[in-house]
């Protein structure tokens, strides 16, 4: 049986988050953004955090002037807007249940009624979550919690993306929604109570883990990203690191060595779990033999 750890979906709502009381805006020497070079020609690699408060804005420099000399910016997938009815149709339909079933068919009834209590804070029931699969209503724990710890906030990939669009700039992506919805919807499969219970468990301490995280993003301290994000993931469930990770970064590499000799500058923004590890995009472009400097 697959072990889920309980800080990969903590970190996928941050990297896959920080909290006010963090001084975000002091410059170090290195951020997560790296430069990959084939000869004169160059592609800029970022890592980003999908959910960032206010108080962390604005973002570590490097970022800023890489979007300005950027013509295209990458992203992971193109999520449906607000405003976008169908595509947010669709993609709750593709992570609710179907034929009847419910998340009460997967879960016992403690973690159903532990469910029940920590929704009540928010004035919400597990009913009225439970057509929903394991993977979307942990997400949306960790998103409630971060809600309540003052941390949620637009992302770097959403800021991204709505600069793109005011400034005109091309925007491009490694994945396809059907693809990210099918991920997600899968997760937890076969320890669905589990995937939930540990999740209440573990959100009293999301507050504290994300600062951690956070932190350890805005000096592009990759070592410490690793430690708290993908060497956790890899030891718990090797077979889910290697679906989320492994897979997935190997995928991405034709895609981006596709940007090189062209007239385009880009800017390839994901999440910055993907840019550490040895497994990590960055080790790849490096075997490769591109020159790989981090800015």
């Amino acid at each position: 049986m697959k072990r889920i750890p309980l800080r990969k979906w903590a970190m996928a709502a941050s990297f896959a988050i920080s909290a006010t009381a963090f001084a975000g805006n002091v410059e170090h020497d290195q951020t997560s953004v790296w430069k990959v070079s084939k000869g004169d020609d160059a592609v800029y690699v970022g890592g980003t955090i999908h959910i960032l408060p206010i108080s962390e804005f604005p973002l570590p420099a490097t970022f800023t002037e890489t979007y300005e000399k950027s013509d295209t910016l990458v992203f992971e997938v193109k999520m449906p807007a607000p405003t976008d009815i169908e595509g947010q149709q669709k993609m709750m339909a593709g992570l609710a249940y179907k034929d009847g079933k419910s998340l009460k068919d997967d879960v016992s009834e403690e973690t159903y009624q532990a469910l029940n209590v920590y929704l009540a804070n928010f004035g919400a029931t597990a009913d009225q979550l439970a057509q929903f699969k394991p993977g979307m209503v942990a997400s949306m724990l960790v998103a409630m919690e971060a809600q309540r710890s003052q941390l949620a906030g637009q992302g770097v990939d959403a800021y991204f993306m709505q600069l793109a669009a005011r400034d005109g700039k091309a925007s491009e992506y490694l994945e396809s929604l059907e693809f990210q919805i099918s991920m997600l919807a899968n997760m937890g499969a076969g320890e669905e109570d589990r995937l939930i219970s540990e999740t209440l468990e573990t959100l009293p301490e999301l507050k504290d883990m994300l600062k951690s995280t956070i932190k350890a993003w805005r000096e592009g301290n990759t070592q410490k990203i690793d430690e708290l994000v993908v060497d956790t993931f890899k030891r718990e469930s090797p077979a889910s690191y290697d679906d989320v990770f492994t897979k997935r970064n190997q995928n991405w590499i034709p895609q981006i060595e596709a940007m090189f000799g062209d007239d385009d500058q880009e800017f390839v923004l994901v999440g910055a779990g993907h840019l550490v590890g040895d497994d990590s995009v960055i080790a790849l472009l490096k075997a490769k033999g591109y020159k790989v400097e981090q800015m």
